[in-house]
């Protein structure tokens, strides 16, 4: 990348998001960056929304490099101001669930995060809007929504604690019925979740959608049926060994325009994050609208290397944390 033209890079860090991200990783981009002379410039979030507006602001400097360096809002309001633009996203994951980073197989550490955007090729992927906000990976309504309420309001996230809340929530909720218009056909359903998904995860590696690919301009509909307390096991695990679909609870459809019709408003999730919504709600695809460096090859050592990890961190010294 670096070889073929100089670039303007701007990076956009948001401060909270882990230890070293005031000092440590602006001096690592600076010394990647000024090995090629690259024009760097480095800005940190100071409130909900300014990452938006730090990235408008580079692109109409003449940015074509932002790099997103924090968790999945940080990354969604980069990236959603990006739309369309010749602007290049480089992602430096650094939240808890970074669904967006582990689609496209970019690493969690930050010095190989950095080579994936000086060494790897850029690529364009989809994005979607439901009612006009826009999305990378997932949409929801019903139980994982409310799953993820409850969950913005941890303090400790990852794997173990969405199982926990996962759980809990599902002790008091009660299935909805939705009448669901995917491109030309009806579909009727009472459950406990619908998922529109762009990506095939939420993050943290829970595959809500295994076969959806970010590139094919549809969005893959998983649809949750009531279930009971013994099928919360087998489900979480294929969950996040990506056979949900196997699942005969799960009914999984595809389309490009969706609207999801339920019984009253209430929450639904974009990318995890909570927001309010009504009781109709419309969802669109948005082809090839973002590029992004990903990493020219996946290995298969770099695979295991990554299941490896996640693994290790699904048994770490926050498990005695989760069940007191």
């Amino acid at each position: 990348m670096m070889e073929e033209q100089q670039i303007k890079v701007h990076a956009i860090i948001n401060p909270i998001s882990g230890v070293g991200s005031k000092r440590k990783i602006p001096k690592m981009i600076e010394e990647v960056f000024s090995k090629d002379k690259a024009d760097l410039t480095i800005s940190f979030t100071e409130y909900a929304g300014h990452a938006s507006e730090l990235t408008c602001r580079a692109i109409d400097a003449g940015a074509n490099t932002i790099l997103a360096v924090g968790g999945d809002g940080t990354v969604n309001e980069v990236a959603k101001s990006m739309l369309f633009s010749e602007a290049v996203l480089g992602i430096i994951p650094k939240g808890s669930g970074n669904g967006l980073a582990r689609e496209l197989h970019i690493p969690m550490d930050v010095k190989r995060a950095l080579e994936v955007i000086v060494k790897g090729r850029v690529s364009a992927i989809d994005s979607c809007k439901a009612d006009d906000r826009v999305f990378f990976c997932t949409c929801g309504v019903g139980f994982d929504a409310a799953v993820s309420q409850k969950f913005a309001n941890e303090k400790h996230r990852g794997s173990l604690t969405y199982i926990k809340n996962t759980v809990e929530e599902y002790l008091s909720y009660k299935p909805e019925v939705y009448e669901l218009m995917i491109d030309n056909r009806t579909i009727q359903e009472k459950a406990f979740l619908v998922a529109c998904a762009n990506a095939s995860q939420y993050g943290n590696n829970a595959f809500i959608a295994p076969h959806a690919n970010i590139q094919d301009g549809q969005m893959n509909i998983t649809i949750l049926s009531p279930f009971t307390p013994l099928d919360i096991a087998p489900l979480a695990i294929q969950l996040f060994t990506r056979q949900i679909d196997r699942n005969s609870k799960i009914k999984s459809f595809k389309g490009q325009d969706i609207t999801i019709v339920r019984q009253k408003p209430g929450v639904m999730h974009l990318d995890g994050e909570p927001v309010k919504a009504g009781r109709e709600i419309h969802l669109s695809v948005m082809p090839q609208s973002l590029k992004v460096y990903i990493p020219d090859t996946v290995s298969f050592t770099e695979e295991v290397y990554h299941l490896f990890g996640e693994v290790t961190r699904f048994f770490d010294k926050r498990l005695p944390y989760i069940f007191r």
